[in-house]
């Protein structure tokens, strides 16, 4: 009879759930039949836990009656129905979760034998230590197999070789992002290998029926001498082949290059001054020496 409560608060709950769950979605803004049905739904739910509070007292009045009949006195009903839950006091679980004795049976412990009038007790380790002392040991056991026996884990110098491709591969991606957000105020003279390929496959793709396929000269200019029209610095280069010079028939390349690929080819064309190509084109601007 004492489970009684549960049971009908558990009911209670099983009842109250599907008829949340059924009206989650049932207020749409602006829809007065949604509202008039939440409404609708409210006060079924509440009609349920009214009914189900007096189907609670109910029972209760029951139990109380049929205890009566089998002789329970006032205090053993109400024991019965509401009983005393008995807390342990807070220094045995200390002293179980310790493995420990209470101080009442501290006699029982005493070694026989004292060293200079002092006393040892026989209190064994604690359970917590005891597992925490084999959970170390098969820690150890795992990390041996693991590491050294079956080498599914990398050691430390292996994962420094592997962190450094990683690290590699990061920095080859935020350059390559990189390259793409050079200006003509931001770029910058290199000499690396991979970028100079990169500016003379642009080069050929798209200067060479101007300037030759050795950057000698034909329509434009020699690109390999000391002669310049509108700048030898990388910037007054990469600006113009972003901006074009429309009145010498150099065309905008900003909307066909990337910023990556305009700073490849003008540090391309950088790396053949001097090259002295066959048939160069007379020079054409101002001398202007690095």
């Amino acid at each position: 009879m004492k489970y009684l409560r549960t049971l009908i608060l558990a009911g209670l709950c099983l009842a109250v759930q599907p008829a949340l769950a059924a009206d989650d979605h049932s207020l749409i803004p602006g829809d007065v039949e949604n509202y008039i049905g939440y409404g609708a739904i409210m006060l079924l739910l509440l009609l349920i836990i009214v009914a189900l509070l007096v189907i609670l007292r109910a029972f209760n009045i029951v139990t109380r009656l049929v205890l009566k009949a089998d002789g329970y006195s006032d205090e053993q009903i109400e024991a019965e129905l509401h009983p005393v839950k008995i807390k342990k006091p807070k220094a045995e679980v200390w002293n179980k979760l310790l493995s420990l004795r209470p101080l009442a049976e501290e006699k029982e412990l005493l070694i026989a034998h004292d060293y200079d009038g002092i006393q040892e007790l026989d209190n064994p380790i604690p359970a917590w230590f005891m597992y925490l002392f084999y959970i170390t040991i098969i820690f150890a056991v795992g990390y041996l197999l693991n590491y050294h026996v079956f080498h599914t884990g990398q050691l430390q110098y292996e994962e420094y070789k592997t962190e450094m491709v990683q690290a590699d591969a990061a920095k080859k991606l935020y350059l390559s992002k990189a390259a793409n957000q050079v200006d003509e105020n931001t770029v910058k003279l290199v000499k690396d290998p991979a970028v100079l390929a990169a500016g003379q496959a642009v080069f050929k793709q798209n200067c060479v029926a101007c300037h030759g396929d050795h950057a000698q000269g034909m329509v434009g200019p020699n690109l390999t001498d000391d002669f310049w029209l509108h700048g030898h610095k990388v910037n007054d280069l990469f600006k113009t082949v972003k901006y074009g010079v429309l009145a010498k028939g150099m065309p905008t390349w900003e909307k066909v290059l990337s910023p990556g690929q305009i700073s490849a080819v003008v540090n391309y064309v950088k790396s053949l001054h001097g090259t002295n190509p066959a048939n160069p084109k007379a020079p054409q601007g101002t001398e202007e020496k690095d």
